[in-house]
């Protein structure tokens, strides 16, 4: 199974993300988050695999989540999720640590691609 932690201050993007993904073949949802400063606390007990991380939040942005995190844990995947398409947005989630970036105007299957691992784009993935 693969574990998926959800980082995002918008409670109904964040819990309709859940619905949408917590009914996934291998996938098991371990937990929520409403800002990067308690992604970084949770992050360490829950041990995720996955991690889907908006860019966009009060205090501490997805950006600075995503470095805290992977220097902690470097094995954790981290999917930036934002709903600018903005090359500047990508690169710095990338330069982070994120291993990809999905536009939350993106099909579900483009997430869950992101979460099971397939291939990624050279180019800006949304």
């Amino acid at each position: 199974m693969t574990r998926v932690f959800f980082v995002d201050d918008h409670k109904v993007m964040r819990q309709g993300l859940v619905k949408l993904i917590a009914g996934q073949p291998g996938i098991h949802v371990v937990g929520e988050a409403a800002n990067g400063l308690e992604a970084v606390e949770m992050t360490k007990r829950l041990n995720p695999d996955v991690i889907i991380m908006d860019v966009s939040m009060p205090e501490m942005d997805g950006i600075e989540a995503t470095r805290r995190i992977k220097n902690e844990l470097p094995k954790a995947r981290v999917v930036g999720l934002s709903m600018y398409e903005d090359e500047h947005i990508y690169k710095a989630m990338c330069e982070a640590g994120a291993e990809s970036f999905v536009s939350k105007n993106a099909s579900p299957a483009r997430l869950l691609n992101a979460i099971y691992g397939a291939a990624q784009e050279k180019k800006l993935p949304y």
